[in-house]
């Protein structure tokens, strides 16, 4: 039941103007609404109130994100950044962005910070499970019973087109960079330790058997400790001339 108006006034009436005023503005909004009118309303603009960018701007800039790299609209490096996509925003419509507010432009269109996917079309789910919980548990347990090194070894190259990091994609899409074929190169051998340290060798070479043999001479003669050395399945490990060297050590 509403309290009448008089008593109501009379009861609520506080020291200070200030207390006086809410107290008649409530009971204002009692008067004209009822207890509905006095529920808390949200505070502050509301969604999408007052945005620098438009809605077509907004779109246009979210696709060039999700279509382009930044170094196709004329602007520095392969991947996204806050930084960039404020940058190609200033050069678009003169718009300057800090990149908090960048950043809550991307959520806001359902943008998330990825790394592009590089995934072996090879694996074999079913030999990574066997691996996990077989092979690897007995080769652990042998060289901790005969006082050897575990290493896992394998070879990489280093591109001047070799594209790291993580740039804007749409949630659930991994961004796909594309690169171009022409690029130098350097390739390296390394093995590295389960406490994380890791032994290398820089060759120019395609590798093959020989390079491989090269590196575990230089590995052999590094250790004076059994090593355990655990390779993938590159046909330069599985080869005659590695199966010899191995017999011979």
């Amino acid at each position: 039941m509403a309290p009448d108006s008089s008593h109501a006034l009379q009861s609520f009436r506080l020291p200070g103007s200030g207390r006086l005023r809410a107290v008649d503005n409530w009971w204002a909004k009692w008067l004209a609404g009822g207890r509905e009118a006095l529920v808390a309303q949200p505070r502050g603009r509301r969604v999408g109130e007052h945005q620098v960018l438009d809605a077509v701007e907004q779109q246009a800039v979210r696709q060039a994100v999700l279509d382009h790299r930044p170094c196709d609209l004329g602007l520095a490096g392969q991947l996204w950044t806050r930084a960039g996509v404020g940058d190609l925003i200033a050069k678009l419509y003169r718009v300057k962005l800090t990149e908090q507010g960048v950043g809550k432009y991307l959520r806001r269109w359902g943008l998330s910070f990825q790394r592009p996917d590089k995934r072996a079309v090879e694996q074999n789910p079913e030999a990574v499970h066997v691996w996990q919980e077989e092979t690897w548990p007995a080769i652990r347990a042998k060289a901790k019973a005969e006082g050897g090194e575990v290493l896992f070894a394998d070879q990489v190259g280093i591109r001047s087109d070799q594209v790291t990091g993580r740039t804007w994609g749409a949630k659930g899409c991994t961004p796909i960079v594309r690169r171009s074929g022409n690029r130098i190169s350097v390739n390296a051998m390394s093995a590295i330790s389960t406490k994380g340290r890791m032994h290398f060798m820089v060759f120019t070479e395609t590798f093959d058997a020989d390079v491989m043999c090269r590196f575990l001479d230089r590995l052999a003669g590094h250790f004076d400790r059994k090593v355990h050395l655990v390779v993938d399945g590159h046909s330069a490990h599985r080869s005659a001339k590695v199966r010899t060297w191995l017999a011979d050590h």
